[in-house]
């Protein structure tokens, strides 16, 4: 199926485990990037037909990618408040699209795989629940590669960069940064000079 626009790549935060779903001090602490994903749709040529999400918290020893139907939500962070591992984002997942990202990968020469098994972590329900909030969207998720090598990265990105006119948007969902320590601690309240 042909759309009118080639979607775009996003590379977004994700903010801290389940950071815009909790209370603050200040209130105001995730206001700044919660309204930034919340206001994403809006910059798009047109609402995608499935969203391609990589998230920094999967690693595998090959790409692998999500395929199941329905997949489960993995509640990958620790220590915060108890409502916050009842957060649902019921998207679907699209098998025939994973099938065609690890062809385009295999293709290319790139090792990669489907699992049917795999849930969707934080780092792709908590932005997306901000971005698309009626988790209408079809979703798959692929891993990052565990050796982290920068060029099979590449690679792989030029293998599914066709994806973007099909209708798919594909996002990077990750930090600059993960220091947990300094959430919530009194010590960390001023930027570091360094």
């Amino acid at each position: 199926m042909h759309h009118k626009a080639t979607q775009p790549v996003l590379f977004i935060p994700h903010g801290a485990g389940p950071c815009f779903f909790m209370d603050w001090n200040p209130p105001t602490t995730w206001n700044g990037m919660a309204e930034f994903l919340a206001n994403v749709s809006t910059s798009l040529p047109e609402p995608p037909r499935a969203i391609l999400m990589v998230s920094a918290h999967w690693l595998a020893p090959e790409f692998t990618v999500t395929s199941g139907q329905q997949p489960d939500l993995i509640y990958d962070y620790y220590g915060f408040p108890e409502h916050t591992y009842r957060l649902s984002y019921p998207a679907e997942g699209m098998p025939s699209l994973a099938s065609e990202v690890v062809s385009r990968l295999k293709a290319a020469g790139i090792e990669a795989h489907e699992d049917a098994h795999r849930g969707f972590d934080h780092g792709m329900f908590i932005p997306l629940k901000l971005m698309f909030p009626e988790a209408d969207i079809p979703v798959v998720q692929l891993s990052l590669k565990a050796d982290m090598d920068p060029v099979s990265h590449l690679e792989a990105g030029e293998a599914l960069t066709g994806l973007r006119e099909e209708g798919v948007l594909i996002i990077g969902s990750g930090m600059s940064f993960h220091n947990m320590r300094g959430y919530g601690d009194a010590r960390y309240t001023q930027p570091s000079e360094t």
